[in-house]
């Protein structure tokens, strides 16, 4: 099996070298247009901390064909930084395999699994790997599944949460503070509320 891998991030690397033992992978990190996947002819392709969004012109060329992994429990936390979000917006925790289609992480799930963490103890960068480790064991252990297209893809029903990249990248620095990625999840929480107080006074 031929197997396109899009990322843009060594998280990744595990699951790649996991994927190589048992499929033909192509990595790609770039910008996908139309012509590149008629080219290399995949039989899917998988998504996972890839940063371009995928057009439509692109997922025709393999319906139904494109994953994605994403750190969040969809249809919550759909965009960027889920993981971060997921604890600001007090939202269901977890990691998803999904179908990509035209919206952001909005496609039929595959499988997904919800997580629970400890506010005082678990760090924010602390989650974020213990998430990466969640989605790449989830994936191994429904990979012969996925292969082999017989899992029923379940359309998202919720109406979800979505967040942009600016919306973190606006408040990341005052919410992390001199802890940096070692800020505990209480101290996060507690800095954002903060925070939008003093906005509301404004």
């Amino acid at each position: 099996m031929k197997i396109l891998f899009l990322t843009n991030n060594e998280v990744s690397r595990p699951l790649i070298n996991w994927l190589s033992e048992r499929a033909f992978v192509m990595v790609w990190n770039d910008k996908l247009a139309p012509s590149d996947v008629l080219n290399m002819k995949p039989d899917l392709v998988v998504s996972y901390s890839y940063r371009h969004i995928i057009k439509q012109d692109v997922l025709d060329t393999l319906p139904d064909k494109f994953i994605n992994l994403h750190i969040a429990l969809l249809p919550y936390n759909r965009g960027a930084d889920p993981n971060a979000w997921s604890f600001l917006d007090e939202t269901p925790k977890g990691v998803t395999i999904h179908i990509i289609d035209k919206g952001i992480d909005t496609g039929p799930i595959l499988c997904q699994r919800e997580v629970f963490f400890d506010y005082a103890k678990d760090t924010l960068g602390g989650t974020y790997a213990f998430l990466q480790e969640q989605i790449q064991d989830l994936f191994m252990k429904n990979w012969d599944a996925i292969r082999d297209g017989i899992i029923v893809p379940t359309k998202q029903t919720a109406e979800g949460t979505y967040h942009h990249s600016r919306e973190f990248a606006a408040i990341k620095e005052n919410l992390m503070g001199a802890e940096g990625w070692g800020v505990t999840i209480s101290q996060f929480k507690d800095r954002y509320r903060l925070t939008s107080a003093d906005f509301s006074k404004v």
